[in-house]
């Protein structure tokens, strides 16, 4: 008779096992994926979902220790589905960057600007992820809260990582100066002669006002 629980308890652990097996290597998918269309930005990538690993493993291990919180596979599936978001953060602060090299800013100025429009769209999504996961636990039990407590609580997370860590590593990237004459997620970086040509020209076509 005792074999029963123990099985069960064996059924769980290797379910767990094979949730987080997945997860790797769905960030690895991912990383590759990057890494091919944003080239060696894909290693601030990487870097951002170390971090944001990280910050959910020491919050996760706090709660457990303070609170006796549990990790458990429907948490581990709200964790995982919450990659994707942090992983649409740096899409759309990526694209806002080569939308602004593409009208002929500095590298530098486009990743400050980039940022700037980019950190609106990313509080939108996190905000519904946010007030999706919200009410998904308040109108749930079981498993299913447990889903949404902890995409809420890596959307939380993500929100850090994308502020504190995401805009430093890549504005620090930008101000390296190893870009230029060179490409930057495959656009041309002029050199400084160039940038500070297309500098005037951008500062030209600003109304006086905004120069002011």
């Amino acid at each position: 008779m005792p074999r029963r629980p123990i099985a069960a308890a064996t059924r769980s652990v290797l379910a767990v096992v094979a949730a987080i097996v997945a997860g790797i290597v769905g960030v690895l998918l991912v990383v590759l994926y990057l890494a091919a269309l944003y080239r060696a930005m894909a290693w601030i990538v990487l870097g951002g979902l170390v971090v944001f690993g990280l910050l959910n493993w020491a919050v996760i291990a706090l709660l457990a220790a303070t609170n006796g919180l549990a990790l458990t596979l429907s948490g581990i599936t709200g964790i995982i589905v919450s990659i994707g978001i942090a992983v649409d953060s740096y899409i759309v602060y990526f694209e806002r960057i080569k939308e602004e090299l593409r009208v002929g800013r500095s590298l530098r100025s486009s990743a400050q600007r980039g940022f700037q429009g980019a950190w609106r769209t990313v509080m939108g999504a996190n905000i519904a992820s946010l007030l999706g996961a919200g009410i998904l636990w308040y109108l749930t039990v079981g498993s299913v809260r447990g889903f949404a407590f902890f995409l809420g609580l890596a959307t939380l997370c993500n929100m850090i990582v994308t502020y504190s860590f995401l805009r430093p590593a890549v504005q620090l990237a930008a101000m390296s100066g190893r870009w230029a004459g060179k490409r930057f997620m495959g656009i041309p970086i002029p050199e400084a002669s160039d940038v500070g040509t297309r500098r005037d020209v951008l500062a030209d076509d600003e109304p006086a006002e905004v120069r002011s």
